[in-house]
């Protein structure tokens, strides 16, 4: 099956700049968008052939998430259940008979590092717990905007960056503690090589020079290794200044 992640900026412009046909084309089985800052009202017709799932924010055209499944779940679970994270829609699982399928976009730490300390000692810490708990009943795959750039490998401009939000110690250490505890980084685990993005900054020139970050990732539990078929970055899809990245497995 394949599944698709992709931080639209804003589910109804993209749909404007053809995310529907987009979907339409690639007929995946799972298409988890983030920050799509809308409810499920504005969007319920435009997807057909799908079941869709929405966790809006309590704040009006903020955060969000929703997911997209060819196939009913046996259940949906709407956050982590704690109400401080919850209140900004940020996930939204889907339980099938073999796995869990979590759709995540992981606050960002903010001009200044305002949040840093919230992303860091409460919801990074609160997540993982969260994961692993799914994990003792089934495997888990987790995908989304994580706003982090592991590896020096995953911006244009390690150097500059070192202390910029998404690229701090704490925050790559944070994800390395989440990989480290039993989960596999799926375009790393076909791909070793630099150059490869999913975010770049509006500014004009700067996607078209590839002056990008790699902050959106598919995951899977360790024990799904062996399954993982391909997993790709889709850069020449428009519509945000996030790209969608997929990866296909067989469950």
């Amino acid at each position: 099956m394949k599944i698709i992640s992709w931080n639209v900026n804003g589910i109804r412009s993209a749909v404007k700049h053809g995310a529907e046909k987009f979907v339409t084309s690639l007929q995946a089985e799972f298409y988890c968008f983030q920050e799509v800052k809308a409810e499920k009202n504005h969007v319920v017709d435009f997807f057909p052939g799908y079941f869709l799932y929405c966790h809006s924010a309590q704040k009006k055209g903020y955060s969000g998430t929703i997911t997209l499944a060819k196939k009913k779940p046996e259940h949906v679970f709407y956050g982590m259940g704690i109400e401080k994270h919850d209140r900004e829609g940020r996930i939204l699982t889907l339980e099938y008979p073999r796995f869990y399928l979590v759709n995540v976009y992981t606050p960002h730490s903010k001009r200044g590092l305002l949040r840093l300390g919230y992303r860091i000692e409460e919801w990074d810490k609160d997540f993982l717990i969260f994961l692993k708990e799914l994990e003792q009943k089934k495997p888990v795959i987790f995908c989304g905007d994580l706003n982090v750039a592991h590896q020096e490998i995953d911006l244009a401009n390690p150097k500059s960056n070192r202390k910029n939000p998404g690229f701090t110690d704490q925050e790559r250490n944070s994800f390395s503690q989440l990989l480290d505890s039993g989960f596999i980084d799926s375009y790393r685990y076909f791909d070793q090589s630099a150059g490869k993005y999913t975010w770049w900054s509006q500014r004009p020139g700067v996607r078209e020079r590839n002056i990008g970050w790699r902050i959106d990732y598919i995951c899977v539990s360790e024990r799904l290794k062996n399954n993982l078929k391909s997993a790709e970055i889709l850069p020449t899809i428009y519509g945000s200044d996030h790209c969608p990245i997929s990866i296909e497995i067989e469950i």
